[in-house]
């Protein structure tokens, strides 16, 4: 693959407003939670702000944010003395971002990319975490 190719590869991913962010979103919405998006006020500017709840919700990629013993968090064959520091590096911001919004006393949940591929356990996962009654 050229460097060309590959810079526009890399151009082309998504910030906010991925598939996985617009299916956690999807969830909430059918689930009754209503949430804002994106504050820029918050630490980390969390992809979805639930205010009732005092809750923000990081929806991070498994690649990018190293999600724990996931298989989507392969490290690239090539200049690992560039990608490897990067990775750490994304791993200690998100941490500290947690940190800083536990100080001002919200509670940050991540839900990771592969977590969205089920939408039903994605759903008991919310339901749970924000303690809706199950159906019965």
């Amino acid at each position: 693959m050229s460097p060309t190719t590959r810079s526009q590869i890399m151009r082309a991913v998504k910030r906010a407003n991925t598939g996985p962010e617009l299916s956690v979103r999807r969830a909430l919405h059918f689930l009754g939670l209503r949430f804002r998006l994106h504050r820029r006020d918050l630490p980390g500017s969390p992809d979805i702000v639930l205010p009732k709840y005092r809750t923000v919700i990081f929806v991070h990629g498994c690649f990018w944010h190293r999600h724990p013993g996931c298989s989507r968090t392969t490290s690239p064959k090539t200049r690992r003395d560039y990608w490897l520091p990067k990775f750490a590096a994304n791993v200690a911001r998100d941490s500290r971002k947690e940190d800083e919004l536990r100080k001002l006393g919200w509670r940050p949940l991540v839900i990771w990319e592969c977590q969205t591929k089920d939408r039903k356990e994605l759903e008991s996962r919310i339901k749970r975490d924000f303690g809706l009654s199950q159906p019965s």
